[in-house]
């Protein structure tokens, strides 16, 4: 099989629409205020990229693009408590996966944090900034509000040498936590908040996963934006319209510091996704609390997940290209986001088919196997050209028997269990007693008779195979018993039951087009309450266990179908293998929600009570399979209460396999967990009977992950090897040494290598320029892929380069 090759336009990102931003760039060439475009994207390392990044990095990316200039990827790792080299790596693999290409311009804000230091030192001996001693709640009362002007600090007038003696005290780490603060000195009378003297560097007595212990004071955002802005020469610094009234600290700065030429920012409106939530700490808390498998679990709204899910770059860079850039806010349609991946899998997907909910079929009339070749692209390939080659719909030509597959016909076939229909109600277009249907490329059949079990489901059909002689109102899909492949199905659907689960307001720390200072978060944030949690939607993942059709397991891996009437499906990259097929549901054909869910439903409720979720329409509907009879209810009741989350509790209260399992575990804190390792990461395993860790063996694995003493990809690994081998998940990890750090030997070996391969860099280091330190602790944390201790990286550092 073929799939059709993306056009040249979706191969390349598209361009950025005529906006105001991109006006004023023309306008500054123009007059040469420029002479080369620079933008930046600068994510906070404190989670996995996720949509709400997609706009303001391509934005930012494609804009540079069009204009020949440069692009910068910053990560702005200012928060040591949070920021994590998993994070780093996760955001740079994602956002290169979608497209963007930063040609070496990857910075940390920590490579400068010495440079920042320097600066914020000459802003105190210039009598522009000071250190204040007040309480953060007694500074908020002294900045006033909107009608009353701020009230200066007791310690405003300070000296600048208390000030340099106590600035240089808080770095060398003398002070508590929140004990003092650097503030700019500027206007406590200014109509702008921001202006009432903004906090610039605070006490976070924190290793940093970069620099080790190496600092004890960080700078805010307002104040390490701007400054690496100049440093790196961005001329155009985007944003989002709730940094505006920052713009001022940032011109401020430049102002005070004397920089030229000098960056600017702009603000563009955010967009939002409905049905979507993008707050790093509320996605954090889904994901360590065991309501969905990771951050790559294909519900959440990172771009990870959305990898795992099967969308292709392409259709996120249309997306981004269709959304626009204007000075309001937006939340934009998730429909319009599922539709560009509809658009961009209907010109690659091949048809194919797959049972899902099987019911034995007998046929008569047919003697023996008969193989059927049927197209992969039956209603878009161009079949008439003079080079009897076929057209197929990305506009590709290749020989007639690469457009369509084999696929087998035999006596005893599966169709989809809602296709028959004993009792029809009336309009129904499929298979009834005595009644036909076309068999999708095999001809129309008669159903004779059925069978049933002593509950009266029905168990068998047999038919008729009729061929073309006879007339049928409806076509199904089907795949034969005998040779159709065995296969787990996972329907995925959204997250979120509601458009706007957090409410009117948009994500507090959502760093779309840039992080909010800590400052800024602790005075705005709204109260971390569950609120949210109350919208999960419980039906946002169904898994079900079907038939594919033989022509699939020559395919390549990673190829998207059109499962006929079902959805487009790939297999999932991290569960599925030869023999275990696992198919994941990118999408539906068309939007189940939208007739459901009237405009005045999608919106939050104002009242206390959870509306019921939305019933999808159409013959493959997941309530119908997914309703649980009383006795699985309650035994999914009994499961949340013992704290596993109300999705996964309904998966195992309808499988007993992966009930039997659970029932191993120990009620309590690592529960929850232990259920969604079941539910997600073994249940193909348990179900073939290849699991030889017992679920009381994880309890100890999970304590672990939620101290925050290993990696999900550690733990994950571990108990794939565990459920393999049967040996304890914590023994591999101290035998293999998945989460050990380096030897000694092999970190002086990653240093050295750092230091050769950067030799312009390590002699800038040794005539002064110290901030390089930064720089080559990443480097080599990078290279150790984050085993190494950065203590011990940086001791190891400070020894090589003084040898030289």
């Amino acid at each position: 099989m073929t799939a059709p090759d993306p056009s040249s336009a979706e191969r390349g990102a598209p361009l950025v629409a005529p906006n105001f931003i991109t006006e004023i760039i023309e306008r500054d060439l123009k007059v040469g205020k420029y002479h080369r475009v620079v933008t930046r994207f600068p994510p906070d390392p404190s989670g996995y990229a996720h949509l709400g990044h997609i706009f303001a990095s391509f934005l930012s990316y494609r804009t540079a693009q069009q204009y020949g200039g440069q692009f910068n990827l910053r990560m702005d790792d200012t928060n040591p408590e949070l920021a994590k080299q998993e994070y780093v790596d996760s955001i740079a693999d994602d956002l290169r996966w979608m497209g963007l290409d930063w040609n070496g311009h990857f910075y940390y804000a920590s490579d400068y944090f010495g440079r920042y230091y320097e600066l914020a030192e000459q802003l105190v001996t210039q009598g522009d900034a000071y250190v204040d001693s007040v309480s953060a709640a007694e500074m908020s009362r002294l900045r006033g509000n909107a009608h009353t002007p701020g009230t200066p600090s007791p310690y405003r007038e300070r000296s600048v040498a208390e000030n340099l003696d106590l600035l240089r005290r808080m770095k060398a780490g003398e002070f508590r936590d929140g004990e003092h603060v650097l503030r700019a000195k500027i206007d406590l009378s200014s109509p702008n908040i921001k202006l009432r003297d903004p906090v610039l560097y605070r006490i976070v007595n924190h290793p940093h996963f970069r620099q080790g212990d190496a600092w004890h004071i960080y700078p805010t955002y307002d104040f390490e934006h701007p400054l690496q802005d100049a440093i790196e020469g961005v001329t155009h610094s985007m944003c989002s319209l709730e940094f505006t009234d920052n713009r001022a600290i940032y011109d401020w700065l430049m102002e005070k510091l004397g920089f030229e030429p000098r960056p600017h920012q702009y603000e563009f409106g955010r967009r939002g996704l409905e049905y979507t939530m993008t707050s790093k700490r509320k996605l954090r808390r889904l994901v360590e609390e065991g309501r969905v498998s990771g951050w790559d679990d294909p519900r959440m709204p990172t771009l990870r997940a959305q990898r795992r899910l099967g969308v292709t770059p392409e259709a996120i860079r249309n997306f981004a290209a269709q959304i626009g850039v204007s000075r309001t806010n937006r939340t934009v349609d998730l429909s319009v986001y599922e539709n560009a991946v509809r658009d961009d899998l209907n010109h690659r997907a091949p048809r194919v088919m797959a049972v899902l909910d099987p019911l034995p079929v007998t046929l008569s009339g047919l003697s023996g196997e008969t193989v059927l070749h049927l197209p992969y692209w039956p209603f878009d390939v161009i079949r008439d050209s003079p080079d009897g080659l076929v057209g197929l719909p990305g506009g590709e030509r290749v020989p007639p028997e690469q457009a369509v597959r084999d696929v087998p016909l035999t006596p005893e076939i599966f169709i989809e269990r809602e296709d028959f229909n004993p009792e029809p109600p009336k309009g129904y277009k499929r298979l009834t007693p005595g009644g036909t249907v076309r068999l999708r490329g095999a001809g129309i059949i008669r159903a004779d008779h059925f069978e049933t079990d002593d509950a009266g489901q029905v168990t068998r059909v047999h038919a008729t195979l009729l061929g073309e002689d006879a007339k049928a109102g409806g076509v199904i899909h089907w795949v034969s018993a005998e040779r159709a492949l065995p296969a787990e199905f996972r329907l995925y659907d959204r997250l979120f039951r509601v458009a706007h689960p957090e409410g009117e307001h948009e994500a507090e720390d959502d760093d779309s087009a840039g992080p909010a200072d800590s400052e800024a978060e602790g005075a705005s944030a709204a109260p971390d309450d569950a609120a949210y949690l109350r919208y999960l939607n419980p039906d946002s993942l169904r898994v079900v266990r079907g038939f594919v059709e033989p022509s699939v397991a020559a395919d390549p891996e990673d190829t998207r179908y059109q499962f006929e009437r079902q959805g487009y499906f790939w297999r999932d990259p991290v569960d599925s293998r030869p023999g275990a097929l696992v198919f994941g549901r990118i999408i539906t054909l068309k939007d189940t929600w939208v007739k459901e869910t009237p405009k005045a439903a999608q919106k939050e409720p104002k009242s206390s009570k959870v509306p019921a979720a939305p019933k999808a329409q159409g013959p493959s509907t997941p309530q119908k399979v997914q309703a649980l009879s009383p006795e699985q209810e309650a035994q999914a009741a009994r499961l949340v209460t013992q704290g596993a989350a109300e999705a996964d509790a309904r998966t195992l209260a309808r499988d007993p396999q992966l009930l039997a399992f659970l029932d191993g575990a120990a009620p309590g804190a690592t529960f929850g967990q232990v259920a969604s390792w079941t539910v997600n990461d073994l249940a193909t395993a348990l179900r073939a009977g290849e699991v030889r860790v017992q679920a009381a063996d994880l309890a100890p694995l999970a304590e672990r992950l939620a101290a925050g003493e290993l990696t999900t990809r550690v733990a994950r690994d571990a108990l794939a090897r565990a459920a393999a081998s049967g040996e304890a998940p914590l023994s591999i990890i101290e035998r293999e040494g998945l989460n050990a750090g380096l030897s000694e030997e092999a970190l002086r070996s990653a240093v050295q290598a750092t230091l050769d391969a950067n030799p312009d860099k390590v002699e800038a280091y040794r005539a002064g320029r110290t901030a390089l330190m930064g720089f080559f602790t990443g480097q080599v944390m990078r290279a150790t892929q984050g085993k190494a201790d950065p203590q011990a990286v940086a001791a190891a550092l400070t020894r090589a380069l003084a040898e030289g």
